[in-house]
């Protein structure tokens, strides 16, 4: 029995069952479909303008793909993993609504430049959201500085109490945090606009195309100079993982920090209960879970990063088979970022700030020793003299327990 897949022309036998669910990616790559008929519209477009289709097969298959995409959107697609993945689904189905045709789509293309075009388009969507997402988060900090300019509490070096600070200090720290962040993200999208469409299999195509018209109708700032690294580079996802990895530290240290605050320990703060969970056992307890849980999720974005960089590290130019698990850990981290700058915005926004036991905590510990040991320099003394001198005053009134 000959083999009825697409790519089944040379096979003299149908793929064994399980072989198709093992290489199957469709469960997964979905999420690529909106990218895909972006990105076939555009091929076609190219085509027709190359004169290697006819105006009229552009404009079948452009309303073809329109139909297909109206019937993903509504839900009313049927995706199976005997086609393998989204590429191969979509051009079933756009077989079925305009008939032979359809085969005409794939002419100078290759799944390789087709599945890499695909995650250009997607992650440089992703990345202008999680980069909004971000300056929310900012402005919300900015906000909250701003009012609590005049609340004083301890700043640690250790975990232990050190020199007084603004609470507004603190806040900004953060802020810049995050700004770097979104200034990282705005390096990768440089990284990520760039079409890889035209490099087909891995050394072009024996058809006159226009790369540039349709890296042009896609919006992007140019293609990629050779073919071979355009099929197999994955740089722009580890980029992305990177950047993600950093985000997800500093919403982790913040995490870290509201989990302690929070504490009656410290009782610097209050989350709101709108952000908080409670104890199947004990009815007193209001556990911080979104930082909490925040703190856990940055591991799993971790992982993602180390995933795509393990699956990388041996591959001979230039498409394997094994780049097909790039999309599992870059769809995963951009989820994961996303929902956890969404919730962690309210979650500053809301939360209540205890500025008495700041307050209260900046007059324990001698916190002005340092300022002590300046004035002391200031007025002639040697600094290091100035420090120990500080230092015994401490020690003695810690012996006197005159606090």
């Amino acid at each position: 029995m000959k083999n009825k897949k697409l790519w089944g022309g040379r096979f003299q036998a149908e793929t064994h069952a399980d072989v198709d669910e093992f290489l199957a990616s469709v469960q997964v790559d979905q999420a690529l479909a909106q990218d895909d008929i972006t990105g076939s519209i555009a091929h076609a477009a190219m085509l027709a303008h190359c004169g290697i289709i006819t105006q009229e097969e552009y404009d079948i298959l452009q309303n073809g793909l329109l139909a297909v995409k109206k019937d993903i959107d509504a839900g009313e697609a049927k995706f199976t993993i005997a086609d393998e993945d989204v590429h191969m689904n979509i051009e079933r189905m756009l077989t079925e609504k305009v008939g032979e045709v359809a085969g005409k789509l794939h002419t100078a293309r290759s799944r390789n430049d087709q599945v890499a075009l695909d995650v250009h388009l997607y992650l440089r969507r992703e990345v202008l959201t999680i980069i909004d997402l971000l300056n929310q988060l900012r402005s919300v900090l900015i906000q909250k500085a701003a009012e609590h300019e005049q609340v004083i509490l301890p700043g640690y070096t250790h975990l232990q109490r050190a020199q007084p600070i603004r609470l507004a200090h603190h806040f900004l720290a953060y802020a810049a945090m995050f700004e770097r962040d979104a200034i990282r993200l705005k390096n990768n999208w440089a990284q990520i606009n760039i079409s890889p469409l035209g490099a087909a299999a891995l050394a072009g195509s024996s058809f006159k195309t226009d790369p540039a018209y349709t890296a042009k109708l896609l919006g992007f700032d140019g293609t990629y100079a050779n073919s071979l690294d355009a099929v197999s580079d994955r740089d722009f996802m580890v980029e992305f993982l990177s950047c993600a990895s950093l985000i997800m530290m500093h919403l982790s240290r913040f995490s870290e920090e509201l989990i302690l605050w929070s504490s009656q320990e410290f009782a610097f703060i209050q989350l709101d209960d709108a952000y908080c969970t409670g104890s199947s056992i004990m009815p007193q307890k209001k556990n911080p879970d979104v930082p909490e849980l925040m703190r856990g999720k940055t591991g799993r974005v971790y992982g993602d990063l180390i995933s795509l960089l393990t699956t990388l590290k041996g591959l001979p130019l230039a498409y394997n088979k094994d780049m097909q698990e790039d999309k599992e850990p870059l769809f995963d981290a951009v989820k994961t970022v996303k929902a956890s700058l969404a919730i962690f915005a309210p979650l500053i926004e809301t939360l209540k700030i205890n500025a008495d036991k700041m307050q209260k905590a900046v007059k324990d510990g001698f916190l002005n020793a340092t300022d002590l040991a300046d004035d002391l320099a200031k007025a002639g003394m040697p600094f290091r003299e100035a420090h120990r001198v500080s230092g015994e005053m401490v020690a003695h009134c810690i012996q006197k327990n005159c606090y």
